[in-house]
């Protein structure tokens, strides 16, 4: 028997470095690039000297490494030691979606159902812990950068090629010689956030095999009315992601991973840091407890693209940037220049605001006049933006049109003053190189907005484009040496998964193992 559960990686379109602040918002765009996690009994009954030892054994797998680790949980205090010595051990604790993510993810997922379970049902997570864990963690190929193998097979660099490779293909390394091998992995990636996706998936199937919660299906999801199981996941995937981490993020990339696209404002970072201390000095259901109590005060609203719109993202091949080290020099640049930084963040802001006003509009539009809202994608669709307002025939069209250019207009007020605070603070939020590629993507028939996502830097760029104009930006982009990715905007959020991603059959019959 086994559970499966996906969560989605993450496209920040607004809200960079502001998203870190309350009460700034960010648009986040869930997409349908997934980490899954297969959670099932490592052992077939419980193991005779389990009983003794109250320690449970975890097996964690990654398939796509070709590693895995072994771990002993203590039942009594939920601390995880791991008991594996091989080398092989020491890429995976270097994989970002290994160990400490993963250690912290099982260890307050179980520390979740002791405090929150009854009695009768703690007995059987009891021995349910003690037929072992078996989790095994695998991560769609749009995470990672498949470029160099793309280029070593001599094929072009167009989504084709891409969609040519293997679903959750094999990572390789760099490795140094001179060193023995043992070294830092090199994985690059494709800044979607794997490791709150990976965090994410690990812990909904966790409390879900335990039977803590339920969760529903992709197709299940539109229908939800309570959010209260979601809520409770989404508290213990942002305290384990937080803690793995050493720092209290924003949390957005969790948000998104456990409940889709979204308008994002961040929560107080005092409802994880007490946890930081506390977990030093009390047993893992208290901390648990404190958390899930806590004053927990982000918000979140559903958003996503209006109809006729599909988000691009693009690999340019420049290498990746170090988000940490970016946003440690803007709060340096912060602290130096208070006056024009705070200038410069109100702008951003009402930028922000400005493009978030206008898709919302477009979304209204759709929904209010389709026939004359589809009729201006269309026509749009084929035309650069400077001859958009031509197809301004009546007033319910002339209206989407509006709202159109304003959007543009607002991304492009994003653009300039991002790219004024990286060079304050010294950084490269939007490179050159990046200006180049955006300016020419935004030069292209169909072409709404372009910019770079996040923090910005040579991780990647996105586009959305109107009605069937995509085709057309990712053979310009393959022109250009980028490289299309496979990823679409998918708004749905942490999913239960009927059967192992890698097969077709069912594998799991996830009714049975959970605790009733």
């Amino acid at each position: 028997m086994a559970v499966v559960a996906s969560a989605p990686g993450k496209v920040l379109i607004t809200g960079g470095y502001l998203i870190l602040e309350r009460p700034n918002a960010g648009l986040v765009l869930s997409t349908n690039a997934r980490f899954y996690t297969i959670v099932k009994p490592l052992h077939n009954e419980i193991q005779p000297d389990s009983w003794a030892w109250a320690w449970a054994d975890v097996r964690l797998t990654s398939p796509q490494l070709g590693r895995e680790g072994h771990y002993k949980l203590a039942l009594k205090n939920l601390t995880v030691q791991s008991v594996s010595s091989s080398r092989h051990v020491f890429y995976f604790l270097f994989f970002e979606g290994g160990n400490p993510f993963v250690e912290y993810a099982v260890q307050y997922s179980v520390a979740a159902a002791y405090a929150t379970l009854d009695n009768n049902k703690k007995e059987v997570l009891h021995e349910l812990l003690l037929q072992g864990l078996d989790i095994t963690i695998l991560g769609c190929n749009d995470f990672y950068s498949y470029r160099n193998e793309i280029e070593r097979r001599g094929l072009p660099l167009t989504p084709e090629s891409l969609a040519s490779i293997p679903p959750f293909a094999s990572i390789t390394f760099n490795t140094d010689d001179g060193n023995g091998g043992d070294c830092k992995p090199e994985v690059a990636k494709t800044g979607l956030g794997s490791s709150a996706a990976m965090t994410t998936a690990v812990v909904g199937a966790l409390l879900h095999y335990l039977g803590v919660i339920k969760l529903s299906s992709s197709k299940d999801q539109q229908d939800r009315k309570d959010y209260t199981d979601i809520d409770l996941l989404h508290k213990i995937a942002q305290t384990a992601h937080c803690i793995a981490q050493g720092k209290v993020g924003s949390g957005f990339d969790v948000s998104s991973a456990v409940y889709g696209s979204q308008r994002y404002v961040r929560f107080s970072p005092e409802v994880i840091s007490s946890v930081q201390v506390a977990a030093q000095a009390l047993p893992a259901p208290e901390v648990i407890s404190d958390i899930l109590n806590g004053n927990w005060d982000h918000e979140r609203t559903e958003f996503s693209l209006p109809p006729l719109m599909t988000l691009l993202l693009g690999e340019p091949g420049t290498g990746g940037s170090s988000t940490p080290s970016m946003v440690g020099a803007v709060k340096k640049w912060q602290k130096s220049d208070p006056q024009k930084s705070l200038d410069t963040w109100r702008r951003l802001s009402e930028a922000n605001s400005q493009l978030e006003i206008q898709l919302n509009f477009l979304s209204k539009l759709a929904k209010e006049q389709w026939d004359a809202y589809k009729s201006v994608i269309d026509s749009c669709s084929k035309l650069r933006s400077e001859k958009w307002i031509e197809q301004a025939s009546e007033p319910n069209k002339e209206a989407v049109i509006k709202a159109l250019l304003g959007a543009k207009e607002a991304m492009l007020g994003i653009r300039y003053h991002m790219r004024l605070m990286g060079e304050a603070a010294g950084v490269p939020i939007e490179p050159e190189s990046q200006t180049k590629l955006l300016d020419a993507t935004l030069n292209l028939e169909g072409v709404l907005l372009a910019g770079v996502p996040g923090a910005g830097g040579f991780d990647a760029v996105f586009a959305v484009t109107l009605g069937d104009s995509s085709s057309s930006v990712t053979k310009t982009w393959s022109s250009l040496n980028v490289l299309a990715l496979l990823v679409k905007e998918d708004p749905c959020g942490v999913s239960l998964e009927s059967a192992d991603p890698r097969t077709n059959e069912i594998t799991s019959a996830v009714s049975s193992i959970h605790i009733e």
